[in-house]
């Protein structure tokens, strides 16, 4: 076996031993309890079905604007439904809608950026400019025109939501294909006659993946906030199903008379988006191979 070969042969998928990047992710006491909030919520929203809760569509016009009681946990709304049972119910919407969301900015923007890091030359010009072109639109005023071109509907929204995102990825993946494709085991395996795309998912790909799965992280965070202001719009999910952002956009009518409805759907929308910061910088310390 050639010196070349053997070069290519060795070069691990990844640099970073899984054991130890568990080991400092599990001495990090905030990303533990981010991952605690994140798993507390997730569990409350896949078993909605199962709890013993009320309707989240149910009306009682005999307990309209209920304050919290041993009867209504959180209270009720404008129109007697369960607070708390709508916040289960709305959880559902709001953690898919971060993760789909942040999921179609990932396989779509993360194949532009290999391609535009990995070729360079003109491809990368043409990839690039228009990334800078969506980057220079703030993203939450992209996901508003996007989800009002497509029309308000929790998906569309999700859509709209990963499309602005996406430049994000596309970015940060051709910054890191160029600080790795020179590396000695990718250039051995150009050397060997290797074909482009068994060189990008082989050895491109396993060592770009970690910057990516933190951004994912903490993308997640943002893309929750923008579904919960297109809602709040009313551009995301439609009533009467529940979310967080449209029972903020019905509970602002409201703000002296029932604090409670804004204050528990806004305390989630915090409590969810810290969970998903904390893990992702958890990630970053555990991930990040200058660390010891």
């Amino acid at each position: 076996m050639t010196t070349v070969e053997q070069v290519v042969l060795s070069a691990p998928a990844s640099q970073r031993p899984q054991s130890r990047a568990w080991r400092k992710l599990k001495a990090n006491k905030g990303a533990l309890v981010g991952l605690a909030i994140i798993t507390f919520f997730t569990v409350l929203a896949l078993t909605a079905p199962l709890l013993p809760i009320a309707d989240p569509n149910g009306t009682n016009w005999s307990a309209i604007r209920k304050a919290p009681s041993a009867a209504y946990w959180l209270g009720t709304d404008d129109i007697g439904r369960d607070i708390l049972a709508r916040m289960i119910w709305g959880a559902q919407a709001s953690l898919l809608a971060g993760v789909l969301s942040v999921a179609i900015a990932v396989v779509i923007g993360v194949p532009f950026g290999l391609v535009s890091g990995y070729f360079g030359g003109w491809i990368d010009q043409i990839i690039s400019r228009i990334t800078e072109a969506f980057l220079a639109m703030p993203f939450l005023i992209t996901a508003i025109a996007l989800a009002a071109f497509l029309g308000p509907s929790l998906m569309n929204a999700m859509i709209a939501i990963g499309l602005s995102a996406m430049p994000v990825f596309i970015r940060l993946t051709r910054g890191q294909v160029l600080s790795v494709k020179n590396e000695d085991y990718v250039e051995g395996a150009r050397s060997i006659g290797l074909r482009h795309y068994t060189i990008i998912k082989r050895y491109i790909l396993p060592n770009v993946f970690a910057p990516i799965l933190v951004q994912a992280t903490l993308m997640i965070a943002t893309a929750i906030i923008a579904e919960a202001s297109l809602s709040f719009l009313g551009l995301g999910q439609q009533p009467p199903a529940p979310s967080w952002g449209s029972m903020l956009n019905v509970a602002k009518n409201y703000l002296s008379q029932a604090p409670w409805m804004a204050m528990w759907p806004g305390a989630a929308i915090f409590l969810v988006v810290i969970g998903f910061n904390l893990l992702g910088d958890g990630l970053r310390d555990a991930l990040d191979p200058r660390e010891a």
